[in-house]
């Protein structure tokens, strides 16, 4: 039994992924296996991992059959051995470190279930100015708490640089198929179920950008099916037993949101806004009030009574005056507000 089990869907990966097999092969850390799942390539991407295979017995090789992602996650999931799982895409590149730093923190603090590394895209000359914030924003969050105020917002952890321990991500379902990001699906998962996470502060592993990504053309990754997915794990937790919302912000990104909350039966009570022209408008059966009248639906400390206030504005820089506005009300994050956008 190897220590870490590296899992590595790929399919039509021939270009690329001998840079990816390189970076492995230079870990500092030995001890892992490699799980890697052809998902019916048709380019060479099967004599790669073939003779990889043949040259390194701590490669094995699955023969996938199409069905996608996540199947093929799952089905190297199912043959993992190691007592951690990583994930690696075969076209990224891992710093020589990676898997020896991920280790070092599972091992300094057992509290940790999950933890991610820094990331950089690259080649440079084809990452988009939403790519570069992403990237900002993503690296910034390091510690648990960190990671889990932005939870809502995006994924917090890239995939590629996850390490997880095996027992945990048993324990919330391996993986799934839900129609909206895997990984996401995953890291909502592991914090609903109470665990911690953390990330590795330094840049660890150069993610590959081009226009074809799944990420950039798979529905599954769609703005829609990340708001599916919000809702979803929305009302099982910070709304769960019926409690109401209240969404700050009435602009496009607001009532994307309300609209959705409301078609998965949650009711959305008030809008809150700074616009004086919106204020005493209707939206969506719902009024839009000023932040002085918040108090009627939700103040601090009555999560289980009062509404959970939900920052959906989609400007660059509001997030955080949301959040200086209502922990200036007394309120706290996770309990009694949460950001959205």
């Amino acid at each position: 039994m190897r220590r870490v089990s590296i899992l590595m869907p790929c399919r039509d990966a021939a270009e690329h992924i001998e840079a990816a097999i390189t970076s492995i092969r230079g870990q500092t850390f030995a001890d892992f296996e490699v799980v890697a799942v052809d998902d019916g390539s048709t380019d060479d991407t099967y004599g790669h991992l073939y003779t990889w295979a043949q040259r390194d017995g701590r490669v094995r090789l699955i023969q996938g059959h199409g069905r996608g992602l996540v199947a093929a996650l799952a089905s190297a999931l199912a043959a993992a051995r190691g007592e951690l799982v990583a994930r690696m895409d075969a076209d990224d590149i891992a710093a020589p470190t990676r898997l020896e730093e991920q280790i070092r923190l599972l091992d300094e603090d057992p509290h940790i279930a999950a933890c991610g590394t820094g990331v950089e895209y690259f080649p440079a000359e084809v990452v988009r100015d939403g790519a570069r914030r992403y990237q900002a924003w993503v690296n910034g969050l390091v510690s648990h708490d960190d990671i889990v105020r932005d939870i809502f917002v995006e994924c917090p952890i890239p995939h590629p640089t996850l390490m997880i321990r095996r027992h945990v991500l048993l324990a919330v379902g391996g993986y799934r198929e839900m129609g909206w990001p895997e990984d996401y699906d995953l890291v909502l998962r592991v914090w609903a179920g109470g665990y911690r996470m953390g990330k590795v502060d330094e840049t660890l592993l150069r993610w590959r950008e081009s226009p074809d990504r799944a990420s950039r053309t798979h529905e599954r990754y769609s703005p829609e099916a990340f708001l599916r997915a919000k809702v979803h794990f929305l009302k099982r937790t910070l709304l769960a037993g019926g409690r109401d919302a209240v969404i700050m912000g009435a602009g496009p990104v607001g009532k994307t949101l309300a609209r959705a909350l409301q078609g998965a039966d949650v009711r959305v009570v008030a809008f809150v806004e700074v616009d004086p022209a919106k204020i005493g408008q209707e939206i969506h059966g719902a009024p839009v009030i000023e932040l002085s009248d918040l108090d009627r639906y939700a103040r601090p400390g009555e999560q289980q009574e009062d509404a959970l206030v939900i920052g959906a504005v989609g400007q660059e820089g509001v997030r955080e005056q949301i959040r200086a506005s209502l922990r200036g009300r007394g309120m706290v994050e996770l309990d009694d507000f949460v950001v959205a956008a």
